[in-house]
């Protein structure tokens, strides 16, 4: 749904995020330096571009939050401190990596917040090569063609131990209406359950990263986060990304709710083969699907009274 922004908004915005893009600039160009380092003393460059990465990622989340007035409500269960874990997420729009990145941050983790990126980025000057440094898997969501770049990813986590949530969106893609009504004919050709409110997700990146972080003696868990919007009354209705930098009053002026529920399995619960730990997420989505609806009822219900 478009909204208008006013003018002054957009000025507002500029003024707020400029000096935080001219050091996204900075970092990317530190990254980018880093990374022939990487070679010879890998744990070293993996924790000073961690440090980079929490500067910056802090910094945009003290914009959404403080300036621009966004309260995340959260729920589930409680996180340990500073423990790596894999985390699936469903994906709404932008500002889910806030989301994510609140709950990081009360964790100890934001800094080593690692996200499944597109492999196009590899491209890019200095943000590319940024994420590169840091450990951020670039991948073609072929897994066939992605296998190298996952080796070099996890072979970080297995051997030197790196600390990370290692994020993905398993649905690969963000919801919309249309997509749901692809999702449903799919799942209905193929026999699948399709959850309500999301996508069905993508189960062979999840099957890969499981299997290749067992061996990774402090990752311990398994994170699923469900994330939920609301906007005067719609639900799964998301700020745009401009709307998060710049418009002020975002949970009171501009009505927007924002929740994240986590629900945490220890790793050495889940299912040993392939199939069954594709069907353990597919199990996940359907209930992820009906808190959402069991969520969108009490926000209707609160709208209401």
């Amino acid at each position: 749904m478009a909204r208008h922004i006013p003018a002054w908004v957009h000025s507002r915005g500029i003024l707020i995020t400029l000096p935080w893009v001219l050091y996204l600039l900075l970092a990317d160009i530190l990254l980018s330096l880093l990374l022939p380092l990487a070679l010879f003393a890998p744990r070293s460059v993996y924790d000073a571009s961690s440090l980079i990465a929490l500067s910056v990622w802090a910094w945009i989340q003290l914009i959404f939050e403080s300036f621009n007035g966004a309260r995340i409500e959260t729920s589930g269960d409680p996180l340990p401190k500073g423990e790596s874990a894999i985390v699936v997420a469903n994906h709404v729009a932008w500002s889910d990596f806030y989301m994510i990145q609140a709950l990081a941050q009360r964790s100890g983790m934001l800094g080593y917040c690692r996200y499944f990126a597109k492999s196009q980025l590899k491209a890019v000057p200095f943000l590319g090569w940024g994420l590169w440094a840091m450990g951020m898997p670039l991948v073609s969501r072929n897994w066939l063609k992605d296998k190298s770049e996952l080796d070099r990813v996890f072979s970080g986590i297995v051997d030197d131990e790196f600390p990370t949530w290692l994020i993905s969106f398993s649905e690969a893609t963000r919801f919309t209406t249309g997509k749901f009504e692809e999702s449903r004919v799919w799942c209905k050709k193929s026999d699948k359950p399709q959850p309500r409110n999301l996508l069905y997700p993508r189960t062979k990146g999840f099957v890969a990263t499981v299997q290749h972080l067992r061996r990774a003696p402090h990752v311990k868990a398994v994170y699923d986060f469900t994330i939920a919007y609301q906007c005067d009354g719609v639900f799964h209705e998301a700020p745009s990304m401009w709307e998060t930098l710049s418009k002020p009053g975002l949970s009171s002026n501009s009505k927007f709710k924002f929740h994240i529920h986590a629900r945490r399995f220890p790793l050495d619960s889940l299912p040993e083969s392939d199939e069954h730990l594709a069907r353990w997420l597919e199990k996940r989505w359907v209930e992820k699907g009906d808190w959402l609806e069991s969520h969108k009822q009490a926000w209707a219900v609160t709208a209401s009274s």
